[in-house]
């Protein structure tokens, strides 16, 4: 980014967008708080809002009582001066959330692909679905990210490679854009989590951890610095092929489609989609998962529900989780020897399902076999964290558009 001289217009931008990113996560403040925050005098930010309230950036939308003299007026942003979307995107659904500037959610929904295998008649249609529900135009989102499963190239934004959506591969982000006539960021879903995770979780404030995504398969996001590790090719985080003791290697299913004949893929029968059949993710799939609990006595219908009552009944669902904890913690000694985050946070149904119990156990597991041993912590981001994580990155991208914008 070139540099630029500390010029009066660029000291007025700078000063908008401290008054507006405070507004966002604060507000609303009255004058007098916004210049204790950014240390502005009361005329210097007096001129500011007038100038934000004539771009319909910012309202007064109260008062506040004082002492002697009139009420102080309350100022807000307005939340109607942009939307975004943000989507999650699965092999057995679409969910799309619409916010507002303020990040407030207009509208969540799920839309079943009913076998389409079209990604832009599916993401168009969810989004649309959205749009109505929360009664904006879709012309009047101005950005948005789609959480997908797979390989996401960090150059040019585009799929590479998604085991669980075949359909999704090269050229589709051009096509998404060509159709919603807006800037698009694909991104991998696992590091949306982790993103939820750093803006409203465990890692609030971490500027390293690792995000193990434990789920219908396995996924893992490592944050550093602050920043994403993606990876040349993007593929950092595919720990489900890691090699690891007691399972076959996953050889041929790297990619699937015709070229591997299939090799090293299997049929879960928990959720009845392709699978990786060899690799770490053979050993932590909803089907071998489910398969190591009613070896233990739970024969629930599946590894969420066994989990869950592992947990519940812990004194006879110790053993069970004893050796499911060891087998998450060949992964995480991995990223623990070559990382050392400090920290690494449990997500997905069947992270959250295992919660405290399971945390402690892969935490004193990976303290046995590992040179540092990591916290071990349960993600604290409540709801649908790929989804909260897109809203949050396109909350941003839309931020820098429409706050940075100067007349």
């Amino acid at each position: 980014m070139p540099r630029r001289p500390g010029t009066p217009r660029l000291l007025r931008e700078l000063n908008d967008r401290a008054a507006l990113d405070l507004l966002v996560a604060q507000g609303p403040l009255t004058r007098t708080q916004i210049g204790e925050h950014t240390g502005l005098s009361k005329v210097t930010a007096s001129q500011l809002l007038s100038r934000l309230e004539e771009r319909g950036l910012v309202e007064v939308v109260g008062e506040q009582a004082g002492g002697r003299g009139p009420n102080a007026a309350l100022y807000a942003v307005v939340p109607s001066s942009a939307y975004v979307a943000g989507l999650e995107v699965g092999p057995d659904g679409v969910t799309a959330g619409v916010a507002d500037i303020t990040g407030c959610i207009a509208a969540q929904v799920t839309v079943d692909p009913n076998g389409a295998d079209d990604p832009v008649k599916s993401v168009h249609n969810a989004v649309v679905k959205a749009c109505r529900s929360a009664k904006v135009a879709l012309p009047r989102l101005n950005a948005f990210v789609i959480g997908t499963p797979g390989v996401v190239d960090p150059r040019s934004g585009d799929v590479q490679f998604s085991f669980d959506l075949p359909s999704w591969h090269e050229g589709v982000l051009a096509r998404l854009k060509t159709d919603l006539r807006r800037p698009v960021i694909i991104e991998n879903d696992v590091n949306l989590a982790a993103v939820a995770e750093r803006a409203y979780g465990r890692a609030a404030g971490v500027e390293d951890f690792a995000l193990m995504w434990l789920d219908r398969g396995i996924g893992l996001s490592v944050m550093l610095g602050g920043r994403l590790h993606r990876g040349r090719s993007g593929g950092a985080g595919e720990i489900g092929y890691l090699p690891v003791p007691g399972a076959p290697l996953p050889s041929g299913a790297a990619r699937r489609g015709p070229e591997t004949a299939e090799l090293g893929v299997t049929e879960s029968t928990t959720w009845g989609i392709p699978a990786l059949a060899g690799g770490y993710g053979a050993l932590l799939g909803a089907d071998a998962v489910r398969e190591l609990a009613h070896a233990h006595g739970f024969d629930g219908a599946t590894a969420v529900d066994c989990v869950s009552a592992a947990v519940a009944e812990e004194d006879r669902g110790g053993a069970f989780l004893d050796e499911l904890a060891n087998r998450i913690s060949y992964g995480v000694t991995s990223v623990n020897i070559v990382l050392d985050p400090g920290l690494v946070v449990l997500a997905g149904q069947l992270g959250r399902a295992g919660g405290e119990p399971l945390a402690a156990r892969i935490e004193s597991a990976v303290g046995r076999i590992s040179p540092t041993s990591p916290t071990v912590a349960v993600t604290q981001v409540e709801g649908n964290a790929v989804l909260r994580g897109a809203l949050h990155a396109a909350l941003e991208e839309a931020r820098d558009e429409v706050f940075s914008t100067s007349d």
